[in-house]
């Protein structure tokens, strides 16, 4: 009995240390959509651990050695990962749960939960519930169609953010939260949360260095910028400026993204700037198009004018500098539901908030669905609700 009772014992010890891994800080990272790299309980490395297709492998001797032979039905990386897993996801499907739980009752004066009834009241509406609110001492009648502006729970407000990166009108996001969650906001508190959130979002991910290829794909666009007084610069057209950008060639991170009204040597050298303090290092290789305006913009110095190439001349039909330019193709749709921006200042705010949603937000049908964060090796986890999950983030660093 003691022999059949040896294989129960020693999976009952590795879900064991499987915890213990779980309960060390950083312990499990994710770096590619199905791999992740689980750090070593002695501290001396760390393992790969793959899931293709819900068969899960790990790099570490007790997988190669007793696993692969039948002795053994998991070792405890993968054990660590399966629970890393369904934790993640299980917090993720409790927000959503707790969300619409909150948002049908809470107090519409400070937010909290511990209500007691008090009979009902009648309204325009009909006879309607009438509660008092623990917490504040406030009496109110709840009928599940406002919260005042400022109480509007948080995870609407990242999903307002979210839709709005995602291609959705601040008119439209304001018509689906009262359709499917029966809250009544302005459109122009929207536009707020957008500006106030992507402040915090772009401060907080300007501290992460990401591991990048080098190669460095620069272009501008045209963009109308409708409410600045500046002269037209296409006849007939409006106000446009040039928005200038740079990405990763193999990560398709987002490095710099630059209003101006003007496209010479100084406005690159700019844009070339911010591309360096995001990546902390200079690029090995740059690919442009043959505009003057770029030669030696990415330099700070002539010898290192002479250590990066520079690959100018890229048209369309050469795909040099195709990334960048399938970039373009996503902030014009963007840019298409905004019907322009409207001034250069808040314009900006809103384009170094859409980097930081494009490069730790949005997956990336080139990367096997990870995102440009995750393909440069940022160690950030935010779980599937990654636009909530960074917000949070950026105000407990800020706080």
């Amino acid at each position: 009995m003691a022999g059949n009772g040896w294989p129960q014992m020693a999976e009952n010890s590795r879900k064991t240390r499987a915890f213990g891994i779980i309960g060390q800080a950083k312990a499990i990272r994710q770096v590619e959509a199905h791999t992740y790299k689980v750090r070593s309980q002695s501290g001396n490395g760390q393992y790969v651990v793959t899931n293709g297709e819900g068969k899960f492998e790990c790099t570490c001797p007790d997988f190669q050695y007793r696993v692969k032979e039948g002795k053994a039905e998991a070792c405890k990386h993968v054990l660590a990962v399966r629970f890393y897993e369904k934790l993640r996801q299980r917090q993720d499907e409790t927000d959503a749960i707790s969300l619409a739980q909150d948002l049908a009752l809470s107090c519409k004066f400070c937010g909290s939960s511990s209500l007691v009834k008090r009979g009902k009241r009648q309204t325009r509406l009909g006879m309607k519930p009438q509660y008092e609110c623990k917490a504040c001492g406030r009496w109110f009648v709840h009928n599940g169609t406002h919260l005042p502006r400022a109480r509007i729970d948080e995870r609407l407000q990242g999903m307002a953010v979210d839709l709005y990166f995602s291609g959705f009108s601040v008119r439209k996001i304001k018509r689906f939260l009262e359709e499917y969650y029966r809250v009544r906001v302005s459109h122009v508190a929207i536009y707020k949360w957008l500006r106030k959130y992507g402040r915090l979002l772009a401060d907080y991910t300007r501290q992460f260095k990401p591991e990048l290829s080098g190669v460095w794909n620069a272009d501008e666009m045209m963009v109308k910028v409708s409410h600045e007084r500046a002269a037209p610069l296409v006849p007939h057209k409006g106000n446009w400026f040039y928005l200038w950008n740079i990405i990763d060639n193999q990560t398709r991170f987002l490095l710099a993204n630059r209003l101006s009204l003007q496209r010479n040597y100084l406005e690159a050298r700019s844009v070339f700037q911010e591309a360096r303090r995001t990546a902390k290092e200079p690029p090995s290789v740059v690919v442009t198009d043959a505009a003057k305006a770029y030669e030696g913009a990415y330099a700070e110095s002539v010898p290192e004018l002479r250590k990066i190439a520079h690959l100018s001349g890229s048209s369309l039909k050469s795909g040099r500098n195709a990334r960048v330019e399938r970039l373009h193709g996503t902030v014009r749709e963007r840019e298409k539901v905004m019907r322009s921006l409207k001034r250069k200042e808040s314009g900006q705010e809103l384009l170094d908030a859409y980097r930081a949603w494009y490069n730790y937000v949005r997956p990336h049908m080139g990367l096997g669905g990870l995102t440009p964060a995750q393909a440069a090796e940022i160690p950030l986890e935010l779980g599937r609700n990654k636009t909530l999950n960074l917000i949070r983030k950026a105000r407990d660093r800020q706080s």
